[in-house]
């Protein structure tokens, strides 16, 4: 008689449709930290936060989502829009505390 292995040792849960899919919101990090890079520095910050969320649901269940490259990606990409954008307006405060026009 075969006994069924012990709890915990089954194998991840697979879709329902074949192979790993997309994480819905992959994408939408992706462009929102690259958006925080060129134009809007906010959009940097949501790309940070949305990044970290998405991760720890795509560490929560492996084999589940396929696009853990994109999250790190738009994720590292809001990381580096915030440090930039947070040093630009340390600096802006900085010329104007020294009495330095900027315009």
């Amino acid at each position: 008689m075969s006994y069924p292995p012990p709890p915990g040792s089954y194998p991840p849960p697979q879709p329902a449709y074949g192979g790993p899919q997309d994480h819905p919101k992959g994408t939408q990090i992706l462009v929102f930290g690259i958006l925080g890079l060129v134009c809007c520095a906010p959009f940097g910050i949501a790309a940070w936060v949305m990044g970290n969320g998405v991760l720890r649901e795509i560490d929560a269940a492996p084999g589940l989502y396929a696009n853990r490259g994109t999250v790190n990606a738009g994720r590292i990409c809001g990381i580096v829009a915030t440090i930039l954008w947070i040093a630009g307006l340390a600096f802006y405060a900085i010329m104007l505390g020294l009495g330095v026009g900027l315009a």
